[in-house]
């Protein structure tokens, strides 16, 4: 397995690939409307992404919020390649990356963090929707 930075012209396609393989649940992110909002948003983020081979296995999406802690806003592993921790490796490449931060994740699927052992740090609130 390689974890490693994206790269927009090498992967891109194949990340927008596996977010569709996910269904509806990801389409705001791969739709015709989310698209273009996703990949403005990838290119303001750190990512990383999860090879076998040549098979994208899985990414993170995370900001670092200059000292104040690093958020990651998405972690996706392909469905076929869960159970092998691919989303643990992708979590340790980001703290690794930051070693002196606290590192959060915006979550809900509380229930995978929950099993990886990481402790609950508040909650998010929809202030307003759009």
């Amino acid at each position: 397995m390689e974890i490693r930075n994206y790269n927009p012209a090498g992967d891109e396609k194949k990340l927008f690939d596996m977010m569709q393989e996910e269904g509806l649940e990801w389409k705001g992110h791969w739709g015709e409307e989310g698209a273009p909002k996703y990949k403005a948003a990838l290119a303001q983020c750190i990512v990383f992404v999860a090879y076998e081979k040549d098979e994208l296995c899985g990414f993170a999406r995370c900001r670092n919020d200059d000292g104040f802690g690093v958020y990651i806003y998405d972690l996706l592993v392909r469905k076929q390649k869960r159970g092998k921790n691919i989303g643990r490796g992708l979590m340790d490449k980001v703290c690794e990356t930051f070693p002196g931060d606290v590192v959060y994740v915006m979550s809900d699927v509380d229930i995978y963090y929950e099993k990886q052992g990481y402790s609950r740090e508040g909650s998010i609130f929809i202030v307003r929707h759009s």
